[in-house]
């Protein structure tokens, strides 16, 4: 059975967006991923924590840079011998370039540290736009591509599944409040990564906000989750 594996960098939900820290400031996550059901083999899914710190590093406005690295546990012995996973973006921010223009991002999150056992290297592209029906926001469409180690991103049958799209909407609602964000995130692939994401964080305070999310995987031999996020920016 593939391991699950759980990624931050700037993210949505699941998949990395298309935004970066801006230079000089740094963000703290803190995931943690609740089985809701034992894996269908009837195995008890493990708990993963994933604790990032991640920093921008170009002091550029239409063309930013972040970087940073995860300390996971709940992946047995990996935990104590392997347990930092990196990550990098490059992007070009919304309207960086005239009203049309999409910000645009690539980068590689899960950058592990031992061959074909850590080592998933999932690298990505993807484009984002906010379109608009007057002053109404429908909030921001996302769309994008993704390649991995194929010898760890396995289906359920244990064949190569390491390439796939990724898709996103999300959107602030100042309908009910402005503190609250929503988002539907789907990610393909019956590897581990692939999986429908939903969810929402709550702004309280302009530096620290909650996401609650689930994970409905497309492999099903593996347990759903319920994701529990801290955000803290610096």
């Amino acid at each position: 059975m593939p391991e699950q594996a759980y990624p931050t960098a700037s993210t949505d939900i699941w998949a990395p967006n298309t935004d970066t820290q801006p230079w000089g400031t740094g963000h703290i996550t803190a995931d943690t991923y609740i089985p809701a059901e034992k894996n269908r083999d009837g195995s008890r899914a493990r708990t993963i924590t994933n604790s990032g710190l991640t920093f921008g590093i170009l002091p550029f406005k239409k063309l930013t840079a972040e970087a940073g690295f995860d300390y996971k546990t709940g992946y047995g012995d990996l935990d104590y011998r392997y347990p930092i996973y990196f990550n990098a973006k490059l992007a070009m921010p919304e309207d960086a370039y005239g009203s049309y223009f999409p910000a645009i991002a690539a980068g590689i999150y899960d950058l592990g540290t031992e061959r074909n056992k850590t080592d998933y290297d999932v690298v990505y592209i993807k484009a984002a736009k906010t379109p608009s029906l007057g002053s109404f926001s429908l909030g921001r469409l996302s769309i994008g591509y993704f390649w991995g180690n194929d010898k760890l991103l396995l289906d359920q049958d244990l064949e190569k599944d390491s390439n796939g799209i990724f898709c996103s909407w999300a959107r602030t609602m100042p309908e009910i409040n402005e503190k609250l964000w929503v988002c539907v995130e789907y990610q393909g692939t019956e590897s581990s990564y692939g999986a429908l994401n939903l969810g929402f964080s709550w702004q309280f305070t302009k530096d620290i906000s909650v996401l609650t999310g689930y994970q409905f995987y497309n492999n099903k031999n593996l347990a759903d989750t319920a994701t529990i996020q801290v955000d803290i920016n610096f």
